[in-house]
């Protein structure tokens, strides 16, 4: 296998790795925003996962320095939290753009945006913001 591709199936993997803790720090700011707390409850409704899932997803997280969670209250973004959840919502946002500035129906741009957002580098995602920033 050549180096190039060994290194993108790499890069793959390690972009697989972050996606959880980004969607979920995204989301957690999302429900402060919305509802003022964030509740294990809310996040695996939101995202359709068991609670089990979403109490190990947070403890994981929480190793990690981006949430803070306390028993029986809310979870918490740390500084190192926020950010993640800031550079995912641009992201986001940047792919978003694009998709419906190509003509994608919104609610599909949507949900390809969730994905694609994961996966574009730091060169891609400059050129997406020079293209519609001429648009």
């Amino acid at each position: 296998m050549s180096k190039p591709r060994a290194h993108s199936f790499r890069r793959t993997r390690d972009d697989h790795s972050m996606e959880t803790a980004a969607d979920y720090v995204e989301l957690i700011e999302e429900l402060i925003a919305e509802t003022g707390e964030a509740r294990g409850v809310d996040l695996a409704a939101r995202l359709g996962v068991s609670h089990v899932t979403v109490s190990k997803t947070v403890k994981r997280l929480a190793r990690e320095g981006l949430v803070v969670a306390r028993p029986y209250r809310g979870i918490f973004l740390t500084d190192q939290g926020r950010a993640l959840a800031k550079e995912s919502r641009e992201r986001h946002d940047l792919v978003l753009g694009l998709l419906r500035k190509l003509g994608v129906s919104p609610t599909i741009a949507e949900i390809d945006a969730e994905g694609m957002e994961h996966h574009v580098s730091p060169e891609t995602l400059r050129a997406i913001r020079r293209f519609l920033r001429k648009q």
